[in-house]
């Protein structure tokens, strides 16, 4: 497998805040959160848009977000207000999903949505702050779908439930889990429903799952906070470090906090220290699909780099 340097990378966009999630289409757009509340828009020539909210709730923190086919949005409040809103072309904001069941959502990661319309939504954790859920072997994230037949939790217990994200056969969703440091998925069946949960990839010291994608030989790329590491994960079990850009002393230290029971958002947050940022999303992008994109926490541009290999056409590509 190819390794990728500090001399592979360039960047694009300027003026990036908190650009969590990172979305690519054929038309060379890639489409990110701010902070400030609403869209970063970075167009193929380098040129950054922003699409301003107009009526978020106070506190609102988009997270992730899914592009509609009408180039609506759907974005995850990772505020105190939690769930998932709606955002119209033109910036205007709709609740799509506040409470389930009689209850407030909690602060919501992920939005994502599939080849036959379904949303899948992720919550990290109950507790609020959610950074008391920041603990080796924690584990209370939950997905909820939403389809005809309205939202529903399909999956429980999860060790920090970020991404979350059907492949492209249709088969499994595929679900990183940060705080349990693995790669899980559940067959998907017809309703919906998701079959028992088994680790897909079980990653070691320093990589604490975030974003992740698929390329065009079925092979998982996740990106890691803390460590900006990328890692191919291949079907048949495999794991390749492609890039990684990481100060050991500080890694070292954020991976003794994770297994005394110290760990706290700080050391989550120590990869932004780093030129890349704090990497927390990854997306193939590029006329031939063999450009990689990486989104961070703490970086104003995005990142990218040429792959030998293709990436699979994401739900969104031809929007």
């Amino acid at each position: 497998m190819f390794k990728v340097s500090a001399e592979d990378i360039d960047f694009i966009g300027e003026d990036l805040d908190r650009g969590e999630c990172v979305l690519a289409t054929r038309s060379g757009d890639l489409f990110l959160p701010d902070r400030r509340g609403g869209i970063s828009i970075i167009r193929s020539d380098g040129r950054t848009e922003r699409i301003r909210a107009k009526g978020a709730p106070e506190g609102f923190l988009p997270n992730g977000i899914a592009l509609l086919p009408d180039r609506s949005f759907l974005m995850a409040d990772l505020g105190p207000g939690g769930g998932v809103w709606h955002m119209a072309p033109d910036g205007t904001m709709k609740p799509r999903l506040l409470e389930l069941g009689g209850r407030k959502l909690e602060p919501t990661n992920f939005v994502g949505i599939d080849s036959q319309s379904r949303t899948w939504v992720t919550v990290s954790t109950r507790l609020v702050p959610r950074e008391q859920s920041m603990k080796k072997g924690h584990a209370d994230g939950y997905i909820i779908l939403i389809d005809e037949r309205g939202p529903r939790i399909v999956a429980e217990g999860i060790g920090f439930s970020n991404e979350a994200i059907v492949d492209p056969t249709g088969r499994h969703l595929y679900v990183n889990e940060t705080i349990a440091r693995c790669t899980s998925r559940f067959e998907l069946r017809p309703d919906g429903s998701l079959g028992p949960r088994e680790v897909f990839a079980q990653y070691g010291a320093g990589t604490f799952p975030d974003g992740f994608t698929f390329d065009s030989e079925g092979a998982v790329w996740i990106v890691s906070v803390v460590s900006n590491r990328v890692i191919r994960a291949t079907q048949d079990g495999r794991q390749e470090i492609v890039l990684e850009d990481a100060d050991p002393a500080t890694l070292a230290a954020a991976e003794e906090a994770f297994h005394n029971g110290s760990y706290t958002r700080k050391h989550l947050d120590s990869g932004g220290q780093r030129p890349l940022g704090n990497l927390s999303s990854i997306a193939f992008g590029g006329p031939d699909l063999k450009t990689v994109y990486l989104a961070s926490l703490f970086g104003t541009r995005v990142a990218r780099f040429k792959s030998p290999i293709a990436g699979a056409k994401p739900v969104q590509w031809e929007f």
